[in-house]
């Protein structure tokens, strides 16, 4: 990695570091409602998954276009690219970077299937479903792999054209957009609640950030190294 990318990724990932707590500070509490139950959350899930339900019903098309970019957007499309974006980062001798970001999606991956587990939250039980999915629903795995996917994607593109605008914009767009969307056909499509959804968003984003603070003190200590051994 060269010095100016170096530069522009420390003060990238020390904004995500001071994100980290804004972040899972809701997360954390839409957890602890989720573990108790809270009777009001529950009631708020089920009138947006009541509402989306019906809508999606009455318009197949519309529950055909959610399906197809959920089914575009899944966690293993996003995984796949991440691996080629490790390539990528390796044949370019950006080593760090590429460790990086195949540890913050594997890391993703990991606490998905240990959150499912240990909150072991039933989806939606709808009579006319317009979708089916396994597994526990919180956090929503779709929402928390996108999520991170994109910020991963923003953390390594964004230097290479921050002289760009177009391109920077465009990033941002994609990088912000395709989550959100996902995250809405999955309460759409009745395989998940509004706070699964919402949980998973907020996670993945965290635990990039996370992440990040941690590539940036290695980055650091390595400077640090150099300069010494100067």
């Amino acid at each position: 990695m060269r010095p100016d990318q170096e530069t522009t990724l420390e003060v990238r990932t020390t904004a995500a570091a001071l994100a980290a707590p804004l972040l899972l500070v809701p997360f954390a509490l839409i957890a602890a409602l989720v573990a108790v139950r809270y009777e009001p959350l529950h009631e708020f899930d089920l009138r947006v998954t009541d509402h989306l339900h019906r809508f999606a019903v009455t318009h197949p098309g519309w529950a055909d276009a959610m399906q197809w970019w959920s089914l575009i957007f899944h966690p293993t499309t996003w995984r796949i690219a991440a691996a080629l974006l490790v390539v990528w980062l390796w044949r370019r001798h950006a080593r760090g970077l590429a460790v990086w970001a195949g540890a913050t999606m594997a890391a993703g991956a990991l606490l998905g299937v240990l959150l499912k587990l240990l909150f072991g939250r039933h989806r939606p039980d709808l009579l006319d479903p317009v979708a089916q999915a396994t597994g526990y629903a919180f956090p929503s795995g779709h929402a928390l792999t996108n999520a991170l996917g994109a910020a991963v994607f923003l953390m390594v593109l964004l230097p290479l054209v921050r002289d760009r605008p177009l391109a920077k914009a465009a990033l941002w767009t994609a990088g912000v957009v395709i989550p959100l969307v996902t995250a809405f056909t999955r309460v759409g499509l009745g395989v998940h609640w509004t706070s699964d959804v919402v949980a998973g968003l907020l996670l993945g984003v965290a635990l990039v950030a996370l992440t990040s603070l941690a590539l940036q003190r290695r980055v650091s200590r390595r400077r640090v190294a150099q300069s010494v051994s100067g």
